[in-house]
């Protein structure tokens, strides 16, 4: 399921913006984008979203900037400020010249003195970005709920004309046994020309094709898992997973009821079933 969300906190002079986006995928994909100095809160950050959410593909970004200035201070490297000085005075000594070597000299030398970000109190922090991280994962969930209740409202109404084909296919199923038999005895009729034929046998023919032929366990079945799909949907918590295995399911029975299809109405409704679940299995694939 798609979606957005941001949130914002201020910690000290540092202002902490989160976002997070969401696409669909079949399961629960998180990735998270941190500054350097926030690293160490990636696995927290990740345990958190999946907490939340069952399924999709996941982005979490946090942007962090100083409300002061540039948001850089200088940092001064003594260590390699005394080696240049030692280099120095190893200089002069070897040429006789005098040392001369002021502060200002050794701050322009590289890397004695750079501009860093400041240091990070990470417990301040990671307290002020739960926050952030709460509204921006609250107001996925806003957005992710609009867009599930409108999949709710189309696989339902999907549902229900795979409800009308299987009324259709029961149907034309116990139709096809009376035109059987009817054509039968019309060419046993034709064959015999008038002769009498054993009733019995006759109905055992038609008894055998009738079971032959027979989807009603196939057709009980699919009622059952589009009544489950149906109170699945309906139901508060994530249920995408499930409800791609009652899909497979009713394609199952669908095929298996094609299979023993001799009826032509009843080939044609089959074949129209299977399109309209393949549309609902695309569809719950984006379903949490």
């Amino acid at each position: 399921m798609t979606g957005f969300g941001s949130g914002r906190a201020v910690v000290a002079d540092d202002e902490l913006v989160v976002e997070v986006k969401s696409v669909n995928h079949k399961f629960c994909e998180v990735k998270v984008r941190l500054p350097r100095e926030l690293a160490a809160l990636e696995s927290s950050f990740v345990r958190r979203v999946k907490e939340r959410f069952a399924r999709g593909s996941l982005e979490l970004t946090v942007k962090r900037s100083r409300s002061a200035g540039s948001g850089l201070v200088p940092v001064v490297d003594g260590a390699l400020a005394q080696e240049y000085r030692r280099a120095f005075a190893q200089l002069a000594a070897a040429t006789g010249l005098p040392d001369t070597t002021t502060v200002r000299d050794l701050a322009a030398l590289p890397n004695v003195v750079r501009l860093e970000e400041p240091p990070v109190e990470l417990a301040n922090v990671a307290q002020g970005l739960e926050t952030a991280v709460e509204q921006a994962l609250a107001a996925l969930e806003v957005m992710r709920a609009y867009e599930g209740q409108a999949l709710a409202k189309d696989l339902l109404e999907r549902l229900d004309l795979v409800s009308r084909s299987v009324g259709e296919i029961a149907r034309g199923s116990k139709a096809s046994v009376e035109e059987y038999q009817r054509r039968l005895s019309e060419r046993i009729d034709e064959l015999t020309r008038g002769l009498q034929v054993d009733p019995q046998r006759l109905a055992q023919e038609v008894a055998f094709f009738a079971e032959r032929c027979d989807v009603a366990e196939e057709l009980t079945r699919l009622a059952s898992h589009v009544e489950q799909f149906k109170r699945l949907c309906a139901a508060p918590e994530p249920a995408g997973r499930k409800l791609d295995f009652l899909v497979q399911e009713m394609h199952r029975e669908v095929n298996t009821t094609g299979s023993k299809s001799a009826n032509a109405t009843v080939t044609s409704l089959v074949v129209q079933l299977k399109a309209e679940l393949e549309r609902v299995r695309e569809q719950v694939q984006n379903v949490e």
